[in-house]
């Protein structure tokens, strides 16, 4: 779901053009869940976060994990500070908690989201800042600095054991021009 917005609209365009016919259903779910079904042969592909050290899937794009809060929220005078956060298999989730702790701020986790919307809308309200992919943060929002940084992850496009015949070279070339900027 942390694509929807930003990958998700390329790859179905790609995907259209090379056959206008094709029906697309798509699914909002966390990486772990997507790589089960696609090794269950549930679905045909997926958009994933890469695990660290893989070469799994074709990359589309990378990703730096920022932290973000609404145009209001100011973190000095938050004590802890109001966290909403991924669950706890994300990257940045984990990430956020050890960097407060190496710099001796304290926190307190107010929500874990299992979809970036829930995430974005709890920060939005002004209730806590949240750490997500620079990616998925909208206009609305304001990225924070002078926070512990964050990793980066890779995007990819990962078939399952069978692969699709419209994920052909064709596409997969077409799809990462159309994602990666000139």
């Amino acid at each position: 779901e942390d694509y929807n917005e930003s990958i998700l609209p390329k790859v179905i365009q790609v995907l259209t053009e090379a056959e206008p016919t094709c029906s697309i259903h798509v699914y909002s779910q966390p990486s772990v869940m997507l790589r089960n079904w696609l090794d269950e042969g549930k679905i045909d592909a997926a958009i994933l976060t890469r695990a660290p050290n893989s070469e799994e899937g074709h990359w589309l794009a990378s990703d730096q994990g920022v932290w973000i809060a609404n145009q209001d929220f100011d973190v000095e005078l938050s004590k802890p500070i109001p966290l909403a956060l991924f669950q706890t298999d994300c990257k940045y989730h984990a990430a956020a908690l050890d960097g407060l702790i190496k710099n001796g701020q304290s926190y307190q986790l107010l929500a874990c989201c299992d979809t970036a919307s829930a995430q974005r809308a709890i920060v939005r309200s002004g209730m806590a800042i949240g750490a997500m992919g620079k990616l998925s943060v909208t206009s609305d929002l304001r990225i924070l600095a002078n926070m512990p940084p964050l990793p980066s992850v890779d995007i990819v496009l990962v078939s399952g054991p069978e692969t699709h015949p419209l994920l052909d070279n064709d596409c997969l070339k077409s799809l990462l021009s159309a994602i990666t900027p000139v």
